[in-house]
């Protein structure tokens, strides 16, 4: 059975596949583990508004009472936003929340894998996962993974700044994925604007990038990264943001804080270390790919 027939697509977001209109993915695990409320919906509904401005259709991805599903509805999205307990589930879960009649938010990764059995190649986000630093460096994101075998592009910040960004950029390379960035030659950070660190190829506008991930889809490609940098007027200065990380890094380790619940927990912290400018960092970015997504999936419709 294709697994398509698993999914509830929604009928909007199920119509402009088939007129091959612009969607753009969302997930959903920024809303239920991500930030706070009510910052949590305000962002949610924000970024889905950016994408409707740009002409492109939103479809924010969770499972639903047991079902995968592709496009929430308002309610849904608030429901969501103001949940406690929300299972997280990355792609090895969602056979688990299926079966259990969960609601659970998706990962990059599950997100990823059930955009691409929904028809949608575009999807934005905060940061992609990767390789955890010496407190957890066995801790390595599904997300990297599912970016070497599902053919979606993942318009995001770059990885998470808590993360350790030269190991995530070797192992993408090793597993085939290009890392593009937009309008920069060296890899954005999320929360700092850039980690210095070169990228596969740069892009400078919507067009270029659509090009680019056709090529790629074309020669058999699968999942590929387009990482813009947070605005400097909103991203956190370097030596702050290592210092916040250092301490929040120390509670997690005293806590005894590991796998799934590390990232929400590191993220949660620093919010509170740094008073808030993480999460108006976040914010920020999460509108910004939605923006950039947007973009990009309407060029690359119009190359259809």
């Amino acid at each position: 059975m294709e697994i398509r027939s698993h999914l509830d697509v929604r009928s909007e977001v199920a119509r402009a596949v088939e007129r091959g209109r612009p969607v753009v993915a969302l997930e959903s695990t920024v809303i239920a583990h991500g930030m706070p409320w009510p910052l949590n919906w305000q962002t949610a509904t924000a970024a889905e508004a950016v994408i409707r401005d740009e002409g492109a259709v939103p479809a924010t991805i969770a499972v639903w009472h047991g079902k995968p599903t592709i496009g929430l509805s308002t309610a849904e999205l608030e429901t969501l936003a103001q949940s406690e307990g929300v299972f997280k589930a990355s792609r090895r879960d969602l056979g688990i929340a299926v079966s259990q009649g969960l609601t659970a938010a998706t990962t990059v990764a599950a997100t990823m894998f059930l955009a691409y059995h929904a028809g949608i190649p575009l999807f934005a986000t905060g940061g992609i996962g990767g390789a955890h630093r010496e407190t957890s460096p066995w801790d390595i994101s599904a997300d990297l993974t599912e970016l070497a075998r599902t053919p979606v592009a993942v318009v995001c910040a770059g990885a998470k700044s808590i993360l350790d960004i030269p190991r995530t950029l070797e192992i993408l390379e090793t597993q085939g994925v290009p890392v593009v960035g937009y309008g920069t030659s060296r890899f954005p950070a999320f929360y700092v604007h850039t980690s210095d660190e070169p990228v596969t190829a740069r892009v400078d506008t919507p067009q270029q990038a659509a090009a680019l991930l056709q090529a790629h889809w074309d020669l058999g490609g699968a999942g590929i990264v387009l990482a813009q940098p947070l605005a400097d007027k909103v991203a956190l200065q370097p030596e702050a943001f290592w210092n916040a990380l250092t301490t929040a890094e120390k509670q997690a380790v005293g806590g005894g804080v590991r796998g799934k619940e590390l990232t929400p927990f590191l993220l949660s912290r620093l919010a509170d270390i740094t008073e808030g400018q993480t999460l108006k960092a976040n914010h920020a970015l999460i509108l910004s790919n939605a923006k950039l997504a947007a973009e990009v999936a309407c060029a690359l419709a119009g190359r259809g």
